[in-house]
């Protein structure tokens, strides 16, 4: 019993053992008490639910109120034969409020039994709403572990912009992508971007496949019939889980460990890409010191890139620390596009899907750099191209019209247009100071539209109300670029 608390919370077992040790009155007495509770039924609740969504400005339902997540410890079993994939999820989290239930974004999969602390906690679902009710309320301030067992076959999501995410089934295994919301689809969690975690995961797949992830493989082992191999990887830095992977398949491994100052590289290509793809491959170790040029120190402990065949997936995604990519997209510029993401929108993560255009303006504008420095095309000359494109202008940058258009084309381009009119007002040697203080400003963190226009007006001491007013919030085209 918690301080505070004048009743305990009776969980529901099978209580016959028990009654055969009753005399038949109280045997009686005894089952009509406990004939109506539910796990984690109770008086004397202190706590109030945690709320449903985050009242993000497109995905309302997106995230969990009334904690923080501080961890995910993940493991999965996967086996392509079948699709079918056992998990246990251990979340550790902080409340922020006082709780007597709260929820988990969770989709498709079946929920085999949760605990809070140790103790079984009472499950509902609603759509993509995974409700836990603790055996005991959790106060303000408390840290508790949560642990879901579930299983299934995990389903692919498609999204409102009519991409596919979630778990992709591939022609060897798998491949898991979560942005905006796919991650729900093999994880339960808090899967809005605000609340971002350290992880473990651990995945046990069959003999002769590879399972990557993010982060640092910590062991590889083999089960004792020869059967399952199973790779365990750890993420130490905070990440967003619409940026989590799992890609499962027959991969080759590549890995390099550069001189001191040089970021370690683990990459996986799928083997019928592997020798097409390898060139660009060895290309990561000088992209990533022309990115640290740019954009200041990387801010995760490895890089790398995951490369599957054309058609596995239907665009590359900047998974943490390590990309993915289709060979059909594994180009330098969308090398670099996503590897710059590493910078801005994994480490500099937005507070809310209004503010996607800090991910991908960045990285779009990311590309216009490559192209000046190893194309000899200069930044305007990208620039006024994209001025041209009648689409781009479809809507702001920072303001899409909803949610299926926030990974539209304008936020892109447009974003990027935006980065460009600001280093012609402030000038080269400002500009390139707010590309590299601004993720380090906000390292492992999250940030708003706000955020930025604000930062960049005190670093270059100038009011930028005009440009941000034309440029990333106005509706109609500039006559002139």
């Amino acid at each position: 019993m918690r301080s505070g608390q004048s009743v305990h919370r009776i969980t529901c077992v099978d209580q016959r053992p028990f009654l055969r040790t009753l005399a038949p009155a109280a045997a009686l007495l005894a089952l009509v008490a406990g004939a109506g509770c539910t796990a984690g039924a109770a008086h004397g609740v202190h706590g109030t639910p945690g709320a449903a969504g985050l009242r993000d400005p497109y995905f309302p339902k997106l995230g969990n109120g009334g904690y923080d997540v501080q961890h995910y410890a993940l493991t999965l079993d996967y086996d392509p034969r079948t699709g079918m994939l056992h998990g246990t999820a251990e979340i550790t989290a902080r409340a922020t409020q006082s709780l007597s239930a709260f929820n988990l974004d969770f989709h498709g999969l079946t929920v085999g039994g949760a605990t809070v602390d140790g103790a079984p906690a009472a499950v509902n679902r609603a759509g993509d709403e995974l409700t836990l009710r603790p055996h005991d309320d959790l106060h303000k301030g408390d840290t508790f572990r949560a642990v879901v067992r579930y299983s299934g076959s995990p389903r692919t999501i498609t999204n409102r912009g009519g991409a596919e995410e979630g778990w992709l089934k591939t022609a060897d295994g798998a491949l898991a992508l979560g942005q905006p919301t796919g991650s729900m689809a093999w994880f339960p969690g808090n899967h809005h971007p605000s609340d971002k975690a350290s992880y473990d995961i651990t995945v046990t797949v069959p003999k002769g496949l590879t399972a990557v992830s993010n982060g640092e493989l910590r062991s590889q082992r083999s089960a004792a019939d020869g059967r399952r191999t199973t790779f365990a990887w750890h993420t130490a830095q905070p990440m967003a889980s619409y940026v989590t992977t799992v890609a499962i398949g027959a991969y080759e491994i590549t890995r390099s460990r550069p001189d001191a100052g040089g970021v370690p590289v683990y990459s996986a290509a799928d083997r019928t890409v592997a020798e097409r793809s390898g060139p660009l491959l060895a290309r990561i170790p000088e992209l990533m010191e022309w990115a640290e040029e740019n954009f200041g120190p990387y801010p995760f402990s490895s890089t790398g890139a995951i490369v599957e065949r054309t058609g596995d997936a239907g665009y590359a995604l900047e998974t943490q620390n390590r990309p993915v990519l289709t060979e059909d997209s594994f180009t330098p510029p969308i090398l670099v596009h996503e590897l710059a993401h590493q910078w801005y929108g994994d480490s500099v993560t937005p507070e809310s899907w209004q503010d996607m255009w800090l991910n991908e303006g960045f990285a779009t504008y990311a590309e216009w750099l490559y192209a000046e420095d190893f194309e000899d095309t200069p930044a305007q000359v990208s620039f006024e191209e994209a001025f041209d494109v009648d689409w781009f202008w479809e809507f702001p940058p920072a303001d899409p019209p909803s949610a299926e258009q926030v990974s539209d084309p304008p936020v892109y381009y447009r974003g990027a247009m935006v980065l460009h009119k600001l280093r012609q007002a402030v000038g080269d040697d400002t500009f390139f100071a707010i590309l590299k203080g601004w993720p380090q400003t906000h390292r492992h963190g999250n940030a708003s539209t706000d955020d930025f226009t604000a930062y960049a007006e005190k670093t270059s001491g100038k009011d930028l109300t005009e440009l941000w007013d034309v440029w990333l919030y106005g509706e109609d085209r500039p006559d002139e670029p």
